[in-house]
């Protein structure tokens, strides 16, 4: 039945159905031309015969015997098979050119071109047998005062032959509907083509399909064409926004699902339109009980004061600035902020963010602060405490002098260096990704770490065991590379003790990472502190660090050149004793 349904196309019905009419046209106009020519005919041969009529009647007039008269002069000038008969206007007919016996011959009162004769002058009958000779004749008859005279002609060839229409307004007629049917094809065939670009355009849109350019350059060139052709860039445009729209859809999607926060936004009558998994989560987590869709969300006795701020909210029209609401909700040990923002359609979105780690943060910011004002206060007190002695005491002897100078000095050291370091960490915290980066030998790099520190190594009799293969390369940063090796180094000889070997192996590596060990046979660390050395100010053993003149940042240092560089660290002690960093560092950064 579909396939039936397309034997004709639309053009092809439109033209059959306007050419069936135009040829009804043409044969109806033929068919009344061909009369009006024969018509034509029949008038111009009564005329012709009307001419004889006249002609006759004068020499009926002129003449003393009509029967003698009128044969010798149709004898002379007549046509040869033409017919005359004299009829008196009662009908009785006086002379017959055909038929002598007067009495033979009927009255011709009822002869259609007598009786027409007599009401209008002429008359005539196109074809009609005698009944006097049993043959067809075309008869004429013109009334006069006395007499009506009229002639016939009998039909014979000759005389279908002057009757028949003429054929050339046959073949120009063809000619033309011929000339028209091809321009109106043409015209139907464009005006298909239009319609068919629009057909198939409809159909591959019905189908979500792309509109291929051949589509459109192929358009027909009239009215419809550019119509076809305009709603195509249209629907393109409209086509090419609605992927725009799915792109950016796609897009929030990816971005609610990876967000750090809660996000679910629902209709007007709290059913879900879009929610994440954080959602979800952080909705279980404040709810006493697990939740078995997203909108039993408004089920949560915690989150009432959001549920009841969206129903006063679609009771009544609120302000622009009255459409958003914040709470604060403390559950399970972690600190939420709930938040709810209600759209010009009475939608909504609910974020549920889980603020826990930002207030550690905040926390632990506070305790930084602390910490430094705390390490900076100490070597600061001790110059101060020095210089004070020495400014009030005239007397001084200069032995005790120079050595509360030299004191002063270690602790402007100190000082310095713990400046150093928190200018440091504040860098690699805030400009971490502005940090430049080059090929780095990290074998060399240790090579030199070991020159720069073996005074310190022969006086605590450290042995360093280097066992980094020759031009081992990272791309990286020079002095956060540095900072690792020498950092770990200068702990090992501050803590690990005297008597010691230090070991720095790259034990495995891969596409991605070299993995190193960093280890020392001292005196290890207690299980306790592992999990935080790496903490920024975190001491073991505090007056003997500070003695040392360490800082209590080297190793969060450590830690955060390592993350720069796409790697991870950790501390554990070895079996035999001592101390290992075990860290990765990636090949390219």
């Amino acid at each position: 039945m579909k396939k039936d349904k397309h034997i004709f196309s639309f053009n092809r019905k439109l033209f059959l159905s306007v050419i069936s009419l135009f040829l009804v046209f043409v044969a109806s106009f033929l068919a009344y031309q061909y009369q009006r020519e024969k018509e034509y005919k029949i008038e111009l041969l009564h005329s012709k015969l009307q001419d004889y009529n006249d002609r006759l009647y004068e020499e009926l007039s002129n003449s003393t015997n009509i029967e003698e008269g009128l044969d010798r002069y149709i004898h002379q000038y007549m046509l040869k098979d033409l017919r005359v008969t004299v009829i008196k206007p009662n009908g009785i007919v006086v002379y017959d050119s055909f038929e002598k016996d007067k009495k033979k011959l009927r009255n011709h009162s009822s002869r259609k071109e007598i009786q027409e004769a007599m009401q209008s002058g002429n008359g005539y009958d196109v074809r009609r047998t005698s009944e006097t000779t049993g043959v067809s004749y075309f008869y004429s008859a013109t009334s006069y005062p006395d007499y009506v005279v009229r002639t016939a002609l009998p039909y014979n060839v000759s005389l279908l032959e002057s009757l028949k229409a003429d054929p050339h307004y046959l073949w120009f007629t063809a000619i033309a509907t011929l000339l028209l049917i091809f321009v109106f094809y043409k015209f139907t065939h464009k005006l298909g083509t239009s319609i068919n670009q629009l057909r198939e355009f409809a159909m591959r849109a019905d189908r979500n399909e792309p509109i291929e350019m051949e589509l459109q350059s192929n358009t027909s060139q009239n009215e419809l064409g550019e119509i076809s052709q305009h709603i195509i860039q249209i629907y393109k445009r409209l086509h090419e926004t609605k992927e725009a729209l799915y792109i950016e859809r796609e897009k929030l999607i990816t971005h609610l699902q990876i967000s750090h926060e809660g996000l679910g936004i629902f209709t007007n009558d709290k059913k879900e339109i879009l929610v994440n998994n954080l959602f979800t989560q952080y909705s279980n987590l404040l709810s006493d009980s697990n939740l078995l869709t997203s909108e039993d969300v408004f089920t949560i006795s915690e989150l009432q004061t959001i549920t009841d701020f969206i129903n006063k909210a679609q009771k009544r029209p609120i302000q622009k600035e009255g459409k958003r609401m914040s709470i604060t909700l403390n559950k399970n040990g972690r600190t939420f902020i709930v938040e709810c923002i209600i759209f010009q359609d009475m939608s909504f979105e609910i974020s549920i963010n889980d603020v826990t780690m930002e207030e550690e943060q905040v926390r632990l910011k506070r305790q930084l602060t602390q910490n430094i004002a705390h390490e900076l206060k100490t070597p600061v007190s001790s110059i101060q405490g020095y210089l004070e002695t020495i400014v009030n005491n005239d007397n001084i002897p200069k032995e005790k002098m120079d050595v509360f100078l030299e004191r002063c000095y270690a602790q402007s050291n100190r000082l310095s260096r713990l400046l150093r370091d928190i200018s440091v960490l504040t860098r690699m915290d805030e400009v971490a990704n502005m940090i430049d980066m080059e090929k780095v030998d990290i074998s060399m790099l240790v090579t030199n770490i070991v020159n720069e520190v073996s005074l310190e190594l022969e006086e605590k009799h450290i042995t360093v065991i280097n066992s980094l293969r020759k031009e081992m390369q990272i791309r990286g940063n020079y002095s956060l590379l540095y900072s690792i090796f020498r950092n770990l180094t200068d702990n090992a000889i501050a803590y690990a003790g005297s008597n010691i070997q230090i070991h720095i192996n790259c034990f495995r590596e891969d596409d991605v990472f070299y993995y190193f060990s960093f280890a020392d046979t001292g005196v290890g660390v207690a299980p306790e502190h592992l999990n935080r050395l790496f903490e920024r100010f975190y001491r073991i053993d505090k007056g003997r660090s500070r003695k040392l003149g360490g800082t209590g940042l080297g190793l969060a240092i450590v830690k955060n050149a390592v993350i720069i560089h796409g790697g991870s660290i950790s501390a554990k002690n070895n079996q035999g004793g001592g101390l290992e960093f075990v860290f990765t560092l990636a090949k390219e950064k």
